[in-house]
């Protein structure tokens, strides 16, 4: 029993229509439901010329009516293209012109017979399917993906194989052979763009699997920055020490480098909160951590211990942490910047260098605290 390559295609386009929806059902995508629809119009369209008919008129109907079926599904992966691009060309008002092409091909055909719908059919379906090629191509080239490759060679292939039989289709109106190749060529074309668009519905899930692993990530970053960080100066905290005292004092010790510690206090700070209020007294503590960065080196660490209190820890030894502390106080009261500040506002600075085998800290941010104490009696 022979076989009818149009009823044939028409099957193959309702499974691939199945397979389709089956994906949208996984992945809830509106592209993958307009091809599934583009696919599904395939099928009849097919039926329609797949048959004769013994009056005239209904086999004029039947041809424009597959023309404009076909002009359909060319809109509806054009309409799927630019879902999955969100680039919005396609609106349900631009849409309303489809309209006018459907009265037009249902009509035309019985009066003034097919040619009205032939290569007017052929050509707005190429277009359409240009355009659909066009933006998969985009993708292609923005996100690497080997599926949209896939589907914009085989609607480019569709786009040629529409133009060839719109000119080619009024000059051999007896040739059945070159209705079969066409049918053939697009049959492979078609059963490509199956392929590809599984392919790209297969990486659109890897590629919003890696979006989302990247936002993670940045994610758990600004977690882990704002766990580390004071929210008011921006300095380090103390969890932040605590991560990082272990492996500076590893450092200090195998490549016997010289470390100190600097505690630097706020003068007359609770004055300031007294009299001006808590914003000026923040103010006052994000000047002094600005200050502070300034004059430490970026390989260095500065933290806020607490209240009007900050921490440095510093590659030097103790000489030179004196010498550090004394540049601090002076470079503090010459900035400037510190005319702007309430009077009265200075640094009482201690220090302390770490001696070799040390394993914690802690008890040392004691002893630069005393000397910070000694230093503060000066000035009152």
């Amino acid at each position: 029993m022979p076989i009818s390559p149009r009823r044939a295609a028409a099957f193959g386009a309702a499974i691939v229509c199945g397979l389709l929806l089956l994906q949208y059902a996984h992945r809830r995508k509106p592209f993958i439901l307009l091809w599934a629809a583009g696919w599904l119009l395939i099928a009849p369209a097919m039926l329609l010329i797949a048959r004769g008919y013994e009056n005239v008129t209904i086999a004029r109907v039947a041809v424009g009516l597959s023309q404009f079926l076909g002009i359909c599904t060319a809109t509806l992966f054009f309409w799927s293209a630019d879902l999955y691009r969100q680039t919005r060309y396609v609106r349900p008002a631009r849409l309303k012109p489809l309209i006018g092409v459907a009265v037009w091909f249902l009509l035309t055909p019985p009066l003034f017979g097919t040619l009205t719908v032939l290569s007017p059919g052929d050509v707005l379906s190429a277009l359409l399917m240009a355009g659909a090629g066009a933006m998969y191509a985009a993708v292609l080239i923005e996100r690497r993906m080997i599926g949209a490759g896939l589907v914009a060679c085989v609607l480019f292939g569709l786009a040629v194989s529409h133009l060839t039989t719109a000119f080619v289709v009024p000059r051999m109106l007896t040739s059945s052979q070159f209705a079969f190749d066409i049918l053939l060529v697009n049959s492979v074309l078609y059963a490509f763009g199956a392929l590809g668009i599984h392919q790209l519905v297969f990486e659109d899930m890897t590629y919003e699997l890696r979006v989302t692993n990247r936002r993670l990530e940045t994610a758990q970053t600004e977690l882990l920055q704002a766990a580390i960080t004071d929210p008011l100066t921006g300095c380090h905290n103390r969890r932040f020490l605590e991560q990082v005292m272990e492996r500076e004092l590893q450092r200090h010790t195998r490549f016997d480098l010289p470390l100190s510690l600097l505690f630097i206090d706020v003068d007359r700070f609770k004055q300031i909160n007294d009299r001006l209020g808590h914003d000026a007294g923040d103010r006052v503590l994000q000047y002094v951590a600005r200050f502070l960065k300034r004059h430490i080196r970026e390989a260095d660490y500065v933290f806020r211990w607490g209240g009007d209190e900050f921490l440095v820890l510093i590659t030097c030894e103790a000489i030179e942490a004196k010498r550090k502390a004394r540049a601090l106080k002076a470079a503090f009261d010459a900035a400037p910047g510190a005319i702007e500040l309430p009077p009265g506002i200075g640094l009482s600075v201690g220090w302390t260098e770490v001696p070799a085998g040390t394993t914690d800290l802690i008890p040392l941010v004691g002893e630069a605290d005393e000397r910070m104490y000694e230093d503060k009696k000066k000035v009152t």
